[in-house]
């Protein structure tokens, strides 16, 4: 029985995930790590790449059988190589806030948003920092294509990570060219010794072949896996969600909420303005597709359950997390769906959508607020979600259709809850699917599955709609008309909200 291996090198987790002939996950295996902050830089180190990728990989069962495969990782960044592919600087991840000046002058240049974490912002601050290594520099790459790269031979990614390199033509199927001689320009002002597509991996969409596991590579991993496997374009981890979720054709979209929140929905048409709040990605055919990205979301919710556990032990009882949660959530039902005036912030970081730099978590409320247990937490459920609707209204502004949601996450694993408030929310029927438990890494299964399974012509909206997910149960949460007015007006006093916070977060 063939199979079909997805890798994906989260933020905290290394993973490896196959798949077998109908589309099911029958093996997986992964890997705890954690960024570090050195020298003003959160970082990875990249032998911890190929020592975490042989743990998950060895736990993967009959790995004889895998047919093809694929990479895919957390997206952004800057991975910085000489000719010979020594690295430059140590790997800059996504979750650095230093390129701000950069992002500026490119999205003012481009008129185009280009957020801090994309790689061709990391690549102008080093050259606006004037530093040592950027003459020198000859291939940029994200992580996954780095390690695509390391055991294929091939410098090329996947469209969906490119887009968050640098801005993708959808119609070209490739870099934006404009824009790719604007930044030149500005490379030949300093004289700059190369031009920017020098520099970038090779653009690939899903369905082509991106080489094969070279003897080398099959060395890097030890002989876990044999020479030879093809593998799919390297992808990151947006990508890889949407097509865990079904979400790639035009009008869908999904909904990852845990410790961030984030959305991507597939456009019909291009936005008419450009919006710090708004990325433009593509999916892993090259659609283009608004991505909203919030830092925040359910830390602060965790905070309060632990809490709450706490006053539960108090008095005896020994409720499990899980217990709590569940509890705790569907209690929230029974609060007003103004939420009795009790409001929320859940802030513990910066938020690039309300442009905040630090976070305070805050729980305000009038004297003649009803303040119950019940209001309380589904106040806590409105803030994990209430930044990300700010961005969905700038889409709902731009007249941006959506005829479905997948949510996906910790928010939605009490049945009914984060699934209703979303729906209200976002204005969008949301559906919750039995399938795609393991994320990112099966989305990446999957994408390596069409590699070699696709018919001829045959859209990756179409194999996953019609092959994949046909017949995969689930359920949907339809927005009631009264509870996303409520939600609506929830949202103009959270906006309100934001100016308590801003001042907590400069006095406190």
């Amino acid at each position: 029985m063939n199979t079909y291996l997805g890798i994906e090198l989260g933020s905290t987790r290394i993973k490896a995930v196959a798949v077998d002939e109908g589309f099911r996950p029958v093996s997986s295996g992964d890997y705890t790590w954690a960024s570090r902050y050195e020298n003003g830089v959160w970082t990875y180190g990249l032998e911890e790449v190929w020592t975490g990728l042989r743990a998950a990989l060895s736990a993967v069962e009959n790995r004889a059988e895998v047919a093809a495969a694929g990479v895919s990782a957390m997206m952004h960044g800057y991975l910085a190589f000489d000719r010979d592919w020594n690295l430059l600087v140590p790997f800059r991840t996504w979750q650095n806030t230093i390129t701000g000046p950069a992002a500026a002058e490119l999205t003012a240049l481009f008129s185009f948003n280009v957020p801090q974490r994309w790689s061709v912002a990391h690549l102008y601050q080093a050259v606006l920092n004037g530093e040592e290594h950027v003459s020198r520099i000859a291939h940029i790459t994200t992580l996954a294509g780095y390690v695509h790269y390391m055991l294929t031979g091939v410098n090329a990614v996947g469209i969906g990570e490119a887009s968050g390199m640098f801005p993708i033509d959808s119609q070209a199927l490739d870099y934006d060219r404009a824009m790719v001689e604007k930044f030149d320009a500005l490379a030949a002002e300093r004289n700059l010794p190369w031009r920017l597509e020098e520099l970038l991996p090779r653009v690939l969409t899903a369905g082509q072949e991106a080489g094969r596991l070279t003897p080398a590579g099959a060395g890097l991993l030890e002989g876990l896996l044999p020479a030879g496997i093809p593998f799919a374009p390297p992808e990151g981890d947006a990508g890889t969600g949407m097509t865990a979720t079904n979400a790639v054709a035009p009008r869908t979209g999904n909904v990852s909420a845990g410790t961030s929140i984030f959305s991507m929905v597939v456009l019909e048409k291009p936005l008419e303005k450009v919006y710090e709040e708004i990325d433009l990605v593509t999916t892993p055919a090259g659609a283009p597709v608004a991505m909203v990205h919030c830092n925040n979301c359910t830390n602060d919710t965790n905070a309060w359950v632990g809490v709450l556990g706490e006053a539960a032990r108090l008095f005896g009882a020994n409720p499990s997390a899980g217990e709590l949660y569940q509890k705790l959530y569907e209690k929230s039902l029974e609060g007003a769906p103004d939420c009795g005036g009790v409001l929320v912030c859940n802030y513990l970081a910066g938020e690039g959508v309300t442009h905040l730099d630090a976070g305070r978590p805050l729980v305000v409320r009038r004297p003649d607020s009803a303040f119950n247990l019940a209001n309380f937490f589904r106040a806590q459920l409105y803030a994990t979600m209430a930044t990300l609707k700010i961005g969905m209204d700038i889409l709902a502004e731009e007249g941006v259709a959506i005829d479905s949601l997948t949510g996906h996450g910790g928010l939605f694993k009490t049945p009914g809850v984060g699934q209703r408030y979303m729906a209200a929310a976002c204005n969008a029927p949301v559906t919750c699917m039995d399938t795609a438990g393991e994320g990112g890494p099966y989305g990446m299964a999957l994408l390596a599955a069409y590699l070699l399974r696709r018919e001829e012509g045959e859209r990756l909206e179409d194999f996953l709609s019609n092959r994949v997910f046909a017949g995969v149960s689930g359920s949907t949460a339809a927005p009631d008309g009264a509870e996303a007015a409520a939600f609506g007006a929830y949202i103009q006093r959270y906006k309100a909200l934001l100016q308590v916070e801003r001042a907590a977060a400069e006095l406190l």
